[in-house]
């Protein structure tokens, strides 16, 4: 169809263009809707005609079949936003267009797109208000979380993928809880977690796993079933844990070549919840002196000065800690460059800080599947930041113990 414009006309639709711009691109989209429906309609009518095998008007010896007009259905193209599809039809009703079937009411990377949107923070609710204006059409809440299933089949690949190929040294352990819809119930399920060191300083999640609660029995299995997965044994030199005790133990079991190293921040919190609040700055800097200190014999050292001077005043308190000094300075036979991520479960306590930060906006995660969706996500994006920084590579500039903050240490478990 040609439009034909006077000059008058021409200059009117101009000025009414330059007033407001929106309206040419409103229209613009308009336009690219209707001829992408008009494509998409004449492509399933070709189709129909394959199937039919005769064009329309075309007359066959033994055909019974026939075309029976059309009906309308809209269909969501990214970039493009809903159109209209006249859908042509047989009389017979055998014929399934195959450029857009049935069940398909957006393409597939809509449904990409929604699975990415889902697992970068946003909840499935918010995700429905705002796909209108972002995608061209209203998703409800129902609908994400079906989209969202289909990464399921993949998570679970990468979670219990084979790990024989990887020469892990280090294992960092810890686990996270999460309120997880369990039938008709909310929960608190605890996830265990496991992040492995390997032997060039590359750090990646090797597992996690929801189980009943941070018991022995549980992380047992949970440690036996990455050992099945191919993980070897008698590489792992080392295990970086808070004070767990029944986790202590299994580990040791499990990993017989490996020692154990405390967390220094879970071991000064500890102790320090035995202080009264008079004297906890004055022993936090002990603790700090202890800790920080150059070498394993100068820690020791240290650490008798601090019992002599305080076993009187916090006899409790001194006793929590040569409960547990010995497994606060396993880190002294390890590389010095690895001592500053070696103290603590800072590096997991990093990745359950994004955990908790992304299901915050859920409140209660809809299962175990939905939980370890978003957690496989979490992990994959920690993966390609760690890449930048294998540890072990720190500057030595930036290993100031001095310059730590008291609070770090003085904070109730």
């Amino acid at each position: 169809m040609q439009i034909t414009l006077s000059v008058t006309e021409f200059k009117e639709l101009c000025k009414s263009i330059q007033k407001r711009p929106e309206k040419l691109f409103k229209m613009m989209r308009q336009e690219i809707r209707q001829t992408t429906g008009q494509y998409l309609s004449e492509l399933i009518q070709v189709e129909l005609t394959h199937f039919l095998g005769r064009l329309p008007y075309e007359r066959g010896k033994g055909k019974e079949n026939h075309r029976n007009g059309y009906y309308h259905r809209r269909f969501t193209l990214k970039r493009i936003g809903e159109v209209l599809v006249r859908m042509a039809r047989d009389r017979k009703g055998k014929f399934r267009s195959q450029v857009l079937p049935r069940s398909k009411r957006y393409e597939q990377e809509l449904r990409q797109d929604i699975c990415v949107m889902y697992l970068t923070g946003i909840s499935t609710r918010t995700l429905s208000m705002i796909s209108k204006k972002l995608l061209g059409r209203k998703i409800s809440a129902g609908e994400v979380s079906r989209v969202s299933r289909e990464l399921v089949d993949a998570v679970e690949r990468w979670r219990t993928r084979n790990l024989s190929r990887e020469r892990i040294k280090y294992l960092f352990i810890d686990g996270v809880n999460f309120k997880m819809r369990v039938t008709d119930s909310v929960e608190n399920v605890p996830v265990l977690v496991v992040i492995g060191v390997r032997e060039d300083g590359q750090r990646l999640v090797l597992g996690f796993q929801a189980g009943a609660k941070e018991s022995a029995s549980t992380w047992r299995e949970f440690f036996k079933d990455l050992k099945r997965r191919g993980l070897r044994s008698e590489l792992v030199k080392l295990g970086v844990m808070d004070g767990l005790p029944a986790l202590e133990r299994v580990f040791r079991e499990e990993f017989m070549n490996a020692e154990v190293q405390r967390c220094q921040v879970h071991v000064a919190r500890n102790v320090l919840a035995k202080v009264p609040a008079k004297l906890k700055k004055e022993i936090a800097d002990d603790l700090r002196s202890i800790f920080y200190a150059p070498s394993l014999e100068k820690a020791k050292e240290l650490f008798q000065t601090f019992r002599d001077h305080w076993e009187r005043e916090v006899p409790s308190a001194v006793r929590c800690l040569a409960n547990s000094i010995d497994s606060c300075l396993t880190f002294f036979k390890y590389p010095q460059e690895e001592w500053i991520s070696l103290r603590t479960t800072n590096i997991i306590e990093r990745l359950n800080k994004e955990f908790k930060r992304r299901t915050k906006v859920m409140e209660i995660v809809a299962g175990e599947k939905a939980c370890y969706n978003l957690l496989a996500f979490i992990c994959l994006k920690m993966e390609l930041h760690w890449r930048k920084s294998p540890m072990g590579k720190v500057l030595s500039a930036m290993f100031r113990p001095h310059l730590l903050s008291s609070s770090e240490f003085t904070q109730n478990v």
